[in-house]
């Protein structure tokens, strides 16, 4: 491992502890390395916009504009080819937040990330990317699963309930698989 000292002022040294400390890093060097890794993945992006990526695009709308709902979904079949899953929740009497999980190249994800987030009536968005190589794009299910994609079954209460197909995981509930 490569080393290297670095000189701070007391203030920016006192906010960079805290940060530390609100983030639960470990030490000082995890932070710096977190903070490194983002910063050269966003660099790398900025210039490779053909590359691979996953992306969570989040968003929050007011369900009482005419025909957005309705407009939003239409826009993520159009694009299939981009939109792996999404999830819907109520917040309010008139706003809902949409979280939007994304896989292809970047520019397609961006391109289609601002056209949902430009629809009127989409109050707030946020597009989360992260640049993968093309063997981590590229997706080869294991034996015994259908396409390695997670399945979802609601439970008893109708809570969504997912996993990993034939795959074993460690917790505590049962599994009721129909």
């Amino acid at each position: 491992m490569d080393r290297f000292t670095i000189s701070l002022s007391e203030e920016l040294a006192a906010a960079f502890d805290e940060l530390i400390a609100e983030r639960g890093y470990a030490s000082r060097s995890e932070a710096v390395r977190d903070i490194l890794r983002r910063e050269l993945q966003e660099r790398a992006g900025q210039r490779d916009d053909a590359g691979p990526c996953v992306a969570s695009l989040s968003y929050v709308y007011d369900h009482h504009e005419r025909s957005l709902a309705e407009r939003l979904t239409e826009l993520q079949h159009e694009h299939h080819d981009l939109t792996v899953a999404a999830m819907h929740a109520h917040l309010d009497h008139d706003n809902c937040l949409e979280a939007v999980m994304l896989k292809g190249r970047v520019r397609d994800v961006r391109r289609f990330a601002d056209s949902l987030i430009a629809e009127r009536g989409v109050r707030h968005g946020q597009l989360n990317l992260i640049h993968v190589s093309d063997a981590a794009h590229s997706h080869h299910p294991a034996a015994g699963e259908r396409d390695g994609h997670a399945t979802f079954r609601p439970d008893a209460d109708g809570a969504a309930h997912g996993h990993a197909p034939a795959r074993s995981h460690p917790h505590k509930h049962p599994h009721r698989h129909r």
